[in-house]
């Protein structure tokens, strides 16, 4: 399970969110020990100031986009070339029937000697 979740967060990129919130949090940690709460917040965030591993995440992010856009294109140029060159499927059709075939009553024939009935109970009467 956690195989399958870490494979999930390396193919979506969730390492680098990951990563980016991590290093967030570093810079808050180490502005907040001189400034108030709102202006440490304010120089984390600020997109002039980044730290060395904001912009490695940065690296990676434009990286990993040049890398998935070229696959992309050469996918969709085989795909097509694939649907040009199938055939159609063939039509197959149902016939159309106008009438309902009729029902074969299969039980009612094959008993034709009267059903047994049990010889009456011979008994005690009145105990």
């Amino acid at each position: 399970m956690c195989g399958l979740l870490f494979a999930w967060l390396c193919a979506s990129g969730g390492l680098l969110d990951i990563a980016q919130v991590f290093a967030w949090a570093r810079m808050y940690a180490g502005y907040a020990q001189s400034m108030s709460v709102g202006e440490a917040l304010a120089q984390t965030f600020d997109p002039a100031k980044p730290c060395e591993l904001c912009v490695a995440v940065l690296r990676v992010r434009e990286a990993s986009d040049d890398s998935t856009n070229a696959p992309k294109e050469t996918a969709a140029a085989v795909e097509k070339v694939v649907l040009i060159a199938q055939g159609a499927a063939p039509l197959v059709l149902a016939p159309v029937l106008e009438e309902w075939p009729a029902a074969r009553d299969e039980f009612s024939g094959r008993r034709v000697e009267p059903v047994p009935v049990p010889p009456p109970r011979g008994g005690v009467v009145g105990i």
